[in-house]
């Protein structure tokens, strides 16, 4: 199928506004996009137009309000999560700890729910943001009961980005974490994404058995040892267990 050149170049544009660029001049556009500015300054005022695009007095451009607007349309759609939210609720209650949802697209988790913990100290989670799958309990959850071969087209140039020391950096660590989670059932992130951050993840099935989603639990290491860390592990997965029965899973 043909692509439409404009609308290409209209998404690459808000594909270039994220956790560390929120605003942006068009001279930055410009350079980044390849474009003439006076081609990126017809861009930008279409999207304007249909607010997906604001500007502000300084004449930064930023994401606009439509795109929030669209994005909970989205998530009104996740039945999911009206489910998960009382479970969810309840074991950040019983742990103090954040608890969070997470769904696959493509070769990364999103969040698409989360309950802070009174007792939390990590904030660096949000509704939409992204995980990889190599270094998330989540996204080990989420590929790991994926079929072979769609797992396998899935880490063709897969990009195992380092972020620690205890960062899995190849493919055959990779594969080797993945089957033991399948063999336990329960993922960790052993302080792979966030030094001082240790998470564990349960899978969420629903009625076809499928893995659904993942739901973690978010610690730190200077406040929860192993021993309370494994306690914790029970009463996720008692939490996983009710979502998935919510989503009318029924374990054979």
């Amino acid at each position: 199928m043909p692509i439409i050149q404009s609308l290409d170049r209209a998404l690459t544009i808000l594909d270039l506004f994220d956790e560390q660029n929120r605003e942006l001049k068009i001279t930055e556009i410009s350079a980044r996009v390849g474009l003439h500015k006076s081609t990126v300054h017809s861009l930008l005022k279409t999207l304007q137009l249909h607010r997906y695009i604001e500007q502000d007095e300084n004449g930064l451009y930023r994401l606009g309000m439509r795109l929030l607007e669209k994005g909970q349309l989205l998530l009104q759609g996740f039945d999911i999560r009206e489910i998960a939210r009382g479970p969810m609720e309840a074991l950040s209650v019983k742990t103090g700890q954040t608890v969070h949802l997470v769904i696959r697209d493509g070769a990364e988790g999103v969040y698409i729910d989360k309950v802070e913990g009174s007792k939390a100290a990590i904030r660096y989670s949000r509704i939409g943001r992204r995980v990889p799958l190599h270094s998330s309990a989540v996204g080990k959850m989420l590929a790991a009961f994926l079929p072979e071969a769609e797992l396998s087209r899935m880490l063709e140039g897969y990009d195992y980005s380092i972020h620690t020391p205890h960062t899995i950096s190849n493919e055959p660590a990779f594969q080797k974490e993945l089957s033991s989670v399948r063999l336990t059932g329960i993922a960790y992130d052993r302080e792979e994404n966030e030094p001082g951050v240790r998470c564990a993840a349960a899978p969420v099935f629903d009625h076809g058995g499928h893995v659904a989603a993942a739901v973690s639990i978010s610690t730190m290491t200077s406040t929860v040892g192993d021993e309370e860390l494994a306690q914790f592990v029970l009463y996720l997965q008692e939490t996983s267990e009710q979502i998935s029965r919510g989503l009318g899973h029924r374990p054979r």
